[in-house]
């Protein structure tokens, strides 16, 4: 039986027909190396199944219900076998879902991809196998190794190094590759270093080979250690490097001396927590893993929409009666313009309308519905736009399209300065009750280098669920992304070490990396 996966109209879910899987390689860590074709399977996926080596953050993508296969638990023991697995993946196909593997690396290479494929072949389940970066790859050329080059290799060897080499008849030929003559790469052999070493120099390998091991590579704690091949287990030992690793032999590695480039970021090895809504969280996630940080999600706030439409949509119907929109947060543009949308109206409606934004993100937002502010302040704080606005809104009719909580500064001021305001409640934040665990557990020990603070409620936010959770935050330090944020956390029994010069995001993390120095 041919296994041909549903096109991209179907819908799995809820169907009487057989589901699909799909196999879909995460790459080896860095979220930024999912294929768009595993992006696009997440997005349609009803269960994600994956495995213990894939970056959370990957799980954003998606609104299944994701489910962490390891083989072992945190004490060793067995917790979901490969055969579990393979059952598993039939029988939510067959209920009709739409299921992903996802799997660390490539499922083809050391991924045990194959072995699903075929027992998903053999059920007459239809499947897909999406490739992904493999570790070699990655791993290497982040730590600046390339896998070939004209003048020292021209072939590559992909080796398991899980296989223990003492054993009286391993598959893998230490013969034939102490001889290869191209670049040797390890998956899976930090434990077996010191037999994998041996082995090769007992065989005839070059003691002097240019060795490596990279360790987690493509993610913030990224560690490459350098050596002869002889001297290699013991540099290994010596910096304490962990799993998940990869092994390089050749002199191919001696290219990174001139290439090295990922542990030269800035903030490489740092965990910063980022306290915006998750379903905002994207860019600040996307910033962080470029300089190099690990991100961590612990969201102070949800934002949900009004509990009820109607007054929303009587002031949408009256648009063409406002000189001024007054926008004060990406939420604020959302909610208002996608309401617009949603009652069948559009942009027409404000024709007779100018828009102001508080900073350049509001203003970013407003772009993306092909709008132009006619004002921004140099400033991007609610006293600055307030002034901003104050010589021009004298008996004007103003709309603030407003959160349901936050500060009264702005009203106050066009108020005083003679306009006609309007304020209108476009979305709602709404506290969470609480971090997840492992956040929790990650501030108990002291494993959270950073928290960006970026308003005050969040500052206050933050306070809370801290004590909430019962933890100090006295081996995390706070960066704050203006002067008010940081007076919010003062307030709250919060130390703020940081503040950001430019009121944004960027500009809080710049104050990071100044920190960092």
């Amino acid at each position: 039986m041919a296994s041909v996966p549903p096109t991209s109209g179907d819908s799995a879910g809820g169907s009487s027909r057989t589901g699909c899987v799909y196999l879909v390689g995460a790459g080896p860590g860095d979220p930024g190396l999912l294929t768009l074709r595993g992006l696009e399977c997440l997005q349609r996926a009803d269960l994600v199944l994956y495995d213990g080596l894939v970056n959370p953050l990957l799980l954003e993508h998606t609104q299944a219900t994701a489910e962490r296969t390891r083989r072992r638990g945190d004490d060793g023991h067995k917790v979901l076998d490969q055969d579990e697995i393979n059952r598993r993946l039939v029988a939510e196909a067959r209920a009709g879902r739409t299921v992903v593997r996802l799997k660390g690396g490539d499922p083809l290479v050391f991924g045990r991809g194959a072995e699903e494929a075929r027992v998903l072949a053999e059920a007459g389940v239809p499947f897909e196998i999406v490739p992904g970066i493999t570790a070699a790859t990655a791993a290497a050329a982040y730590a600046g190794i390339p896998m070939t080059h004209r003048d020292k290799a021209s072939a590559v060897a992909l080796v398991t190094g899980h296989e223990d080499p003492s054993k009286e008849n391993p598959a893998v030929d230490y013969d034939a590759l102490a001889g290869f003559a191209g670049t040797l790469v390890f998956y899976m052999g930090l434990d077996q270093i010191g037999e994998i070493v041996s082995r090769l120099l007992s065989a005839g390998r070059d003691p002097a080979s240019p060795a490596a091991v990279i360790s987690q590579g493509t993610l913030p704690g990224q560690q490459t250690v350098t050596a002869s091949l002889a001297e290699l287990p013991g540099a290994v030992e010596a910096a304490g490097l962990v799993a998940p690793s990869l092994i390089v032999v050749g002199e191919c590695v001696t290219e990174r001396e001139a290439i090295s480039w990922f542990e030269q970021r800035p903030l490489l090895g740092l965990s910063v927590g980022v306290t915006r809504p998750v379903t905002q969280a994207a860019g600040v996630v996307g910033r962080l893993v470029q300089l190099g940080a690990e991100p961590v999600l612990m969201p102070t706030i949800e934002i949900r929409p009004p509990a009820s439409s109607s007054e929303v949509d009587s002031v949408l119907d009256q648009l063409d009666g406002f000189d001024w929109i007054v926008f004060t947060s990406v939420n604020g543009v959302a909610g208002l313009l996608g309401r617009l949308w949603d009652i069948g109206a559009d942009l027409r409606r404000l024709s007779n309308c100018r828009l102001a934004a508080i900073g350049p993100a509001t203003a970013e937002a407003l772009a993306g519905y092909r709008l132009r502010a006619d004002l921004v302040p140099e400033s991007y704080r609610a006293e600055a736009l307030g002034e901003a606005l104050g010589s021009r809104v004298e008996g004007a009719r103003v709309l603030w399209a407003r959160a349901s909580r936050g500060r009264d500064v702005l009203p106050e001021m066009l108020e005083k300065a003679g306009a006609n305001l309007q304020q209108l409640v476009v979305y709602r934040n709404e506290d969470v009750e609480g971090w997840p665990a492992g956040t929790i557990e990650r501030l108990a020990t002291g494993r959270l280098d950073w928290i960006g603070l970026s308003s005050p409620s969040i500052a206050r936010g933050v306070a809370r669920l801290a004590g909430l959770a019962d933890v100090t935050l006295d081996s995390t330090r706070l960066a704050s992304i203006s002067p008010v944020t940081s007076q919010a956390a003062r307030e709250a029994g919060l130390e703020v070490s940081v503040e950001a010069e430019n009121y944004t995001w960027d500009g809080l993390l710049a104050a990071i990396v100044a920190a960092e120095g």
